[in-house]
């Protein structure tokens, strides 16, 4: 039995339909999370055509609703998004959960009253990123999923003088790249994850292949190592086994993923954390293997205890969905099948089950009887079984009758104190509940008036036997006082008519009390008038000397330079010569990784103190956070996600901005008519990363790739470690050119990190030429063509990413 002293998280349930919702309510959380139809990172959920039943009915029973709000917006949205606000304001929605910086922006302008969280779409992972979301008004952040008990203890020391709160995954489904910054599926397929239309190609096989670089940096000579399967499948997590270390970091909400799961899914796994918590509050915490048993019934692809608790078995590369929980092993095929139990479970009649041997399957459903006979079970099964093979159960009937049974109970019902009086002869119920402000105090008057009895008077005891009956309520009556004069009757059709209509009143007044009267606001029109470029520039992204030798050879104007580099030392001699050649010739801008944790961010306060370089490219909030405190000044990476003009007003501070890769052409000029701005860049050429990942999945400094049936994806690995997956062709944005100028865009940018010298040079050259001559574009795009790794493509640049519906 293990004990703690820690106050209990919230448990937070996800609700992806009306019978999910039911399902989390009756098992027990505290709060659920929900999508409308729009604007959510699960498109492909049921959700709610009424959100305003959905929050009326979980705030009828004591149970917070945020509604997610966290997909990326284009300006052509927010006129929409500005009355879904305002909608949600109404209803009373506890907070919304957030991803685009520019959402952040209108919300706190048009709904102020309206709580924000971050999702973890945000990608915040470090102290900084915390701070940044305090400072700009957010009330929580869902951290990021890579994070380690360690890590969120030294991050909450900071967040509670910030009076801000932290929430943590802590079962369910495991995404492969850090959220929100991953483009897989809509590089592969135009389904973007920052649209709530994630395709989860990481479920998907791939192999594995090794080469060597050629004089442009592309990989050749690539041959299969012989691994290959699911490369990119997580299993999922679980963190039941150790949930008090979790509680005991003072989080302060645990989260449960699924809101593409079932209702059964949903009120298992809710019911299962809710008495783990609730046993851990007691004192009382001791993990049951028998819990593990029931969560890994609802689903499962295998279980780990993810980055939060240190696991080293996080991905999962055998298969990518459910596996079931394993009965045992086929012993023979004669006289019934004769299996060896491992597990010590039992099949019954009605549940799902498949063999399995290596990548072969067959399904069935159990039928008939199953006998345990000398420690060996016997049951019937579909043709094609043979010895060897082994069986799990996929769905279990019983485990279904649980759910039911879990929504059936209920929850813990709510608690009313009650007084009733008499007003010549009309019943006066005086009401006391826990509301979500407090105490809260009604009165209901009856719609009938006691006579004096003629024969039998009603007793007290009567009249509180009518009124106790709540029957499938959500409330109890707790304490009744009755101030009865005596010697009244009225009809029992009369009391239950009393007892509705003060459940009703009280059912209404929890309502109510989350409602809100709301000023409709307006985002004020931001200034279009534009600004011309002077001309558009080349810059160009470096990994190492030599490439920015080739990028400043090449005639590019601007460098960032991410050194491939761990050593601190050797870090600040790379950035010393960095910056003599480019003296005199080309910007230098230190680029961060896109993974910046506080470790690195105290290293590279360490760093700046010895260099004479200010310019940082950030590519997350938390970096963006501390280069400003270490006064830098700032460019903005892709890893910002940024898709509107809100977004560039709300980070108006930074010198440049990166535009995101997945806008199309008319998205982009409608960012860079603005009038007030920084400079705006695009990726116009390279082959872009689209997942981050800490899943170590070559070692540092191979040239590896991997491929699906059709396409090739190089992987490499930053300074920090992370695994970076690049695109399978070359984005190029040559044809298009002349467009990018008249739009107003200042700098295209070149990614060259990876390659060589001779291919940030010729590329360098070829677009630096391009903006001077338009007329030269086709002959040097076959020179592009000559040195692309995996062909070109113009990316979404000229329809944009899918939309749901189309």
């Amino acid at each position: 039995m293990r004990s703690i002293g820690n106050a209990i998280p919230e448990l937070l349930a996800p609700a992806g339909s009306w019978d999910a919702l039911v399902a989390a309510v009756a098992a027990g959380a505290d709060a659920v999370y929900l999508g409308g139809r729009r604007f959510n990172a699960r498109m492909f959920a049921e959700n709610f055509p009424s959100l305003e039943d959905a929050v009326d009915y979980a705030h009828a029973r004591g149970v917070r609703v945020y509604v997610t709000v966290n997909t990326l917006v284009h300006d052509g949205e927010i006129h929409e998004l500005e009355d879904y606000l305002t909608e949600l304001c109404e209803i009373g929605a506890d907070a919304i959960l957030v991803q685009d910086p520019g959402v952040i922006r209108l919300a706190r302008e048009i709904v102020p009253e309206l709580e924000l969280h971050a999702s973890t779409q945000m990608t915040i992972h470090s102290t900084d990123g915390v701070i940044w979301a305090a400072r700009n008004g957010l009330k929580r952040v869902v951290l990021a999923r890579e994070l380690s008990v360690d890590d969120i203890k030294n991050i909450k020391i900071v967040s509670d003088d910030l009076n801000i709160g932290l929430e943590v995954f802590v079962h369910g489904a495991l995404c492969y790249s850090y959220s929100g910054q991953c483009l897989l599926s809509s590089s592969m397929g135009g389904r973007s994850g920052n649209r709530g239309m994630c395709a989860q190609p990481c479920r998907k096989p791939y192999s594995l292949l090794r080469g060597a670089a050629d004089e442009y940096g592309r990989l050749r000579e690539l041959k299969s190592d012989g691994v290959d399967g699911y490369l990119l499948s997580t299993r999922d997590l679980c963190t039941y086994l150790s949930l008090d270390r979790i509680v005991a970091a003072g989080i302060d909400a645990l989260k449960i993923e699924g809101r593409m799961k079932s209702p059964e899914y949903v009120a298992v796994v809710t019911s299962v954390y809710r008495e783990a918590l609730d046993a851990i509050a007691r004192g009382e915490w001791t993990p049951d293997e028998k819990e593990i048993q029931r969560l890994a019934l609802a689903f499962n692809r295998g279980f780990t205890e993810g980055y939060i608790l240190g696991a080293d078995d996080i991905m999962g590369r055998e298969m990518p969905d459910n596996r079931g929980v394993l009965v045992g092993r086929i012993l023979n095929c004669s006289g019934g099948v004769a299996v060896v139990s491992a597990t010590g479970i039992i099949p019954e009649p009605g549940d799902g089950a498949v063999l399995r041997s290596g990548s072969e399957e067959i399904g069935f459903v159990v039928r008939g009887k199953i006998y345990l006979r000398d420690g060996l079970l016997r049951l019937r099964v579909p043709e094609g079984a043979r010895a060897g093979m082994d069986v799990y159960i996929t769905r279990s009937a019983r485990l279904k009758e649980d759910a039911e049974s879990i929504i059936r109970r209920g929850r813990d019902r709510i608690p009313i104190d009650l007084r009733i009086s008499f007003d010549n002869g009309v019943p006066v119920a005086d009401v006391y509940l826990d509301g979500p402000s407090g105490r809260m105090e009604l009165s209901v008057r009856g719609g009938f008036v006691m006579e004096a009895a003629r024969t039998l008077p009603l007793s007290v005891s009567q009249i509180e036997s009518h009124i106790r009956r709540t029957g499938g309520t959500q409330f109890v009556f707790r304490e009744i006082t009755v101030d009865y004069p005596g010697s009244l009757y009225t009809t029992p059709a009369n009391l239950n008519q009393l007892r509705r209509d003060i459940l009703k009143a009280a059912e209404t007044a929890l309502v109510r009390a989350h409602k809100r009267r709301c000023i409709v606001r307006r985002m004020p029109s931001l200034d279009r008038t534009g600004r011309r470029a002077e001309r558009l520039r080349v810059s160009v992204y470096a990994g190492c000397l030599d490439v920015i030798d080739g990028a400043l050879e090449g005639g590019a104007e601007r460098v960032y330079f991410e050194p491939l580099i761990r050593d601190e030392h050797d870090l600040v001699s790379a950035l010393e010569r960095a910056c003599d050649l480019c003296e005199g010739r080309a910007e230098l801008v230190w680029k961060w990784p896109r993974i910046t944790r506080d470790r690195f961010l105290r290293m590279a306060g360490d760093v700046l103190r010895e260099i004479s370089v200010d310019k940082i490219m950030v590519e997350n909030l938390g970096a963006l956070e501390a280069a400003e405190r270490y006064g830098c000044r700032i460019f903005g990476g892709p890893g910002l996600n940024i898709w509107n003009s809100l977004s560039v007003c709300m980070l108006s501070g930074a010198r440049a901005l990166t535009l995101s890769p997945e806008l199309s052409a008319r998205q982009i000029a409608s960012i860079a008519s603005l009038r007030q701005r920084p400079d705006l860049e695009l990726i116009a050429q390279g082959n872009i990363v689209i997942a981050v990942t800490e899943d170590r999945l070559i070692s540092e400094g191979e040239s590896c790739a991997i491929r699906d049936r059709k396409r090739i994806f190089p992987v490499r690995r930053d300074s920090t470690g992370v695994t970076n997956i690049l695109n399978s062709v070359e984005t190029c944005l040559l044809d298009h050119i002349p467009q990018i100028s008249s739009m107003g865009v200042d700098y295209v940018a070149i990614d060259a990190r990876w390659r060589t010298g001779r291919y940030a040079r010729e590329m360098a050259e070829i677009y630096s030429r391009a903006a001077r001559e338009p007329s030269a574009i086709p002959e040097l795009k076959s020179r592009i063509l000559r040195m692309a790794m995996g062909g070109i493509t113009s990316g979404h640049f000229l329809r944009g990413v899918a939309e749901a519906g189309v």
